[in-house]
């Protein structure tokens, strides 16, 4: 079988060599500044951590402020190591100051890893839950075909009463309302009142129904 060509990237390359070589100099600093056996090695990894996470919120463009600040931190310090341990820094006689920076490192670290990787963002108004506005429209008149006519009485099985004559249908008041009108436009325009067949008929109502409101009209 043929084998496949092996690309290789100059820049990714690049960036191995110049992070091994942070690394060992941050490594040369922590155990200068006395912090010996797996803690030597545990500083670099705390920078190159922090690092990588600055990009990483930088990236996603959410609080780039906070980015900016923990990446510069991070890049202050590996390149602070980066130069002590170049000849001018005595390795082997590190002042106090700098052995207090190592040693409050890990704090700083971990502070800046938490805001970064679980810092909260800041939450965007939904649209979808935003409230209405209230409506200033006003409310539509009820027509006949909103209003339904009201259920006829159940009969009773008793004799006496099947003789007598149904009651007269109550006629709701906005049904009323809203015949005045028409009995109004009807005068308006012929000159004469409304009868109770026109009325049904612009209405859409039954005839007693229609009926009972023509006696309320007069």
């Amino acid at each position: 079988m043929r084998a496949l060509p092996v690309r290789v990237d100059a820049v990714l390359v690049q960036a191995v060599i110049a992070a091994a070589l942070s690394f060992a100099h941050l490594h040369d600093l922590a155990l200068a500044a006395g912090q010996d056996g797996w803690k030597a090695w545990a500083y670099p990894v705390s920078v190159d951590l922090l690092l990588v996470a600055a990009w990483r919120r930088l990236r996603s463009g959410e609080a780039k402020t906070a980015g900016w600040c923990w990446f510069v931190v991070a890049l202050t310090a590996s390149l602070g190591a980066n130069v002590a341990t170049a000849g001018l820094l005595d390795l082997e006689d590190v002042p106090a100051w700098l052995r207090i920076l190592v040693a409050g490192w890990p704090a700083v670290a971990f502070l800046g890893g938490t805001l970064l990787a679980h810092g909260a963002a800041h939450p965007g108004t939904d649209p979808a839950t935003a409230p209405e506005p209230p409506s200033t429209a006003q409310a539509a008149e009820p027509t006949a075909a909103d209003i339904e006519p009201p259920s006829a009485a159940p009969e009773l099985p008793s004799p006496a009463l099947e003789s007598a004559p149904p009651p007269a249908s109550p006629v709701p008041p906005a049904l009323v309302t809203l015949a005045r009108k028409v009995a109004d436009e009807h005068r308006a325009r012929t000159g004469t009142d409304i009868d109770t067949s026109t009325l049904r008929a612009r209405l859409g109502v039954p005839l007693p129904l229609a009926e009972a409101i023509t006696t309320q009209l007069t």
